[in-house]
């Protein structure tokens, strides 16, 4: 399925990209993915395909709005069979409580939205949105203002209702972390695509300076190429001598961007391969913060870095503020763009 819109109010924006089975529509505040979400409804003007034409009531889709617009009068199953009227009484009943049991909420079914946790609600809204069996819902930040659990909770609801027919799956987030959960990403900012494409591809390739930002590439720092040897190229940085996957001629000014999640603690004793070896930096753990499952460092040496890394890896490596450590930046997680783009920016 394609998705090509043109909308002029409230937002001015373009897009065109291909929908899988779930798309993230990841972008930054005031991107226009709410507006984009609510056009596909047929709740904002708007001209293109799918759906171009048809009034909301006649779209097959399920919408979760990010306020989920629960009726607080009533309970959850009655939430869910609010789009059932054209049923009989009883099967919209046992249609509702069936969709509840799918994503672990049987025995919350008689609580109103008031005496249910935001994931649980969240849970409900999403049931709700599937009540109709459309062929697309659409969900509008599904895990904004979650903790840790409930977002992982609503995740695996969204997936194991993808999982069972054959409805797609439309998310507006700017949470890198859902994102990178879809087969497909479109990252969105002032109502135009800046990239798209299959998930591994776009988070592993960023297009700009600009897209690597907005995919939660936190770390960046410049350098030249100064010489190529095969796929690599060696750079004079301000860390030092790196090695990097880049076609860029010798001589560019390049930006570098580094995700946190790949900034790799050595261990010591392990035996590291020549290139690792050169690309390796010694400094001070400023600070450690732990964080439930995930621990934050910060990273002080002749540059400063952002790493994170898993909890049970941490219990394995000890580390402390104040240690002295090295640290690893692998050729192929190193992201490189030349200083001349114009999206080069600190935006």
């Amino acid at each position: 399925m394609e998705v090509r819109y043109r909308i002029t109010r409230p937002y001015p924006l373009e897009a065109a990209f291909e929908l899988g089975r779930f798309t993230a529509l990841l972008g930054p505040s005031g991107a226009g993915k709410t507006t984009l979400i609510r056009a596909l409804a047929g709740l904002v003007p708007g001209r293109g395909t799918p759906y171009g034409g048809l009034p909301a009531e006649r779209r097959p889709v399920g919408y979760l709005p990010q306020n989920l617009a629960l009726f607080p009068h009533l309970n959850a199953w009655q939430n869910v069979a609010f789009p059932l009227a054209h049923l009989p009484p009883g099967e919209r009943k046992e249609r509702a409580l069936a969709l509840l049991g799918r994503f672990g909420l049987s025995e919350k079914a008689d609580r109103r939205p008031a005496e249910l946790s935001g994931g649980e609600a969240r849970r409900v809204a999403l049931a709700r949105a599937l009540a109709r069996e459309p062929e697309l819902i659409l969900l509008d930040e599904p895990t904004a203002g979650l903790d840790r659990p409930n977002r992982s909770q609503v995740l695996r609801a969204i997936l194991a209702a993808l999982s069972s027919g054959n409805v797609r799956a439309l998310v507006a987030t700017h949470d890198p972390e859902l994102a990178q959960a879809a087969d497909r990403v479109v990252v969105l900012e002032r109502g135009k695509v800046l990239q798209e494409g299959p998930s591994d591809r776009v988070f592993n390739h960023p297009a700009s300076p600009r897209v690597a930002q907005l995919l939660g590439y936190e770390n960046r720092f410049s350098g030249r190429v100064v010489q190529r040897e095969g796929e690599l190229a060696l750079l004079a940085t301000e860390a030092g001598r790196l090695y990097a996957k880049t076609e860029l001629p010798v001589g560019t000014r390049v930006g570098i961007f580094l995700r946190p999640e790949e900034v790799l603690i050595v261990r010591e004793g392990r035996p590291l391969s020549p290139v690792d070896a050169q690309n390796t930096l010694v400094g001070r753990l400023r600070c450690v913060r732990r964080m439930g499952p995930v621990v934050e460092a910060e990273f002080q040496g002749r540059i400063e870095l952002l790493l994170r890394l898993p909890r049970h890896v941490e219990d394995r490596l000890g580390l402390a503020t104040g240690e002295i450590r090295r640290v690893v930046l692998k050729p192929r997680y190193l992201q490189l763009f030349s200083e001349e783009e114009d999206s080069f920016s600190s935006e």
